[in-house]
């Protein structure tokens, strides 16, 4: 709710404590900030290929895979943040976001952790079903698992958290911008039937492009916002200047 005794724009959130702002803005900018990174790795592991068709090497390959395993507890802690931030009647949709986050940082990590750790090993062994497992190769399982993390879940979890932002024009940036990375993000998805990963790099614009943007503004509705437990709206003019009831 906002305060408007002065026309400042600060919003108070019920439950929103000075706890959850500070985590919000860290989770939130450090998010931005390692997506940045990650996007800037990408560039440079693609700029040093042959060939467009070779995969991403190392040292490249392994910055990525450790940006990954960084970022999945962070979206969860921004998202702790949105839970909290969430008007009791948004509170459904924050926890769903929330839920859904959750489901995309265990699965991606534990997919991640795996193949910067020991994929190379099992690879290196010559077993020959080990890129039908451990590569990210189309067809592999840890790639329809990690499409299955980002593509799906974090997509829901978007679209849900962008329930929650029915505010002034910083809230409905966030608002839009969730949804279309949300959107992006769930078209992804169609590369998979059709076995094209050029229309499965659709989502990658969701969840790691247009995400930039979503946290960077999160941080900022985080520091705009005013934690308290006592603030009524103060909408209807249903009190006085001073906070008095006003009476007929």
């Amino acid at each position: 709710m906002k305060n408007e005794g002065k026309g400042e724009n600060i919003m108070f959130h019920e439950g929103f404590t000075s706890q959850h702002r500070m985590l919000g803005k860290a989770g939130a900018w450090t998010v931005c900030c390692l997506l940045v990174v990650y996007a800037v790795v990408t560039i440079l592991g693609l700029l040093s290929l042959q060939s467009p068709q070779d995969p991403i090497g190392d040292p490249f390959f392994s910055i990525m895979e450790l940006l990954i395993i960084l970022i999945a507890p962070l979206l969860v802690i921004s998202m702790v943040a949105v839970h909290a931030y969430a008007p009791p009647e948004a509170k459904a949709y924050s926890l769903t976001a929330l839920i859904f986050m959750i489901l995309l940082a265990g699965i991606t990590s534990s997919v991640h952790f795996v193949i910067l750790t020991v994929s190379r090993q099992i690879n290196t062994a010559g077993f020959p079903w080990a890129p039908v497992f451990f590569s990210f190769t189309w067809p592999s399982v840890v790639y329809t698992i990690d499409i299955l993390a980002w593509d799906w879940f974090f997509a829901l979890s978007m679209l849900f958290a962008a329930l929650v932002f029915r505010g002034g024009r910083l809230e409905r940036a966030v608002r839009i911008l969730m949804i279309v990375s949300g959107i992006l993000s769930l078209a992804g998805l169609f590369g998979v039937p059709l076995a094209n990963m050029q229309v499965r790099n659709i989502g990658i614009l969701g969840y790691a492009v247009v995400t930039i943007f979503v946290f960077f503004l999160l941080g900022i509705v985080f520091g705009h916002a005013l934690h308290g437990s006592n603030h009524t709206q103060p909408r209807r003019n249903a009190n006085g200047p001073s906070g008095a009831q006003v009476t007929a």
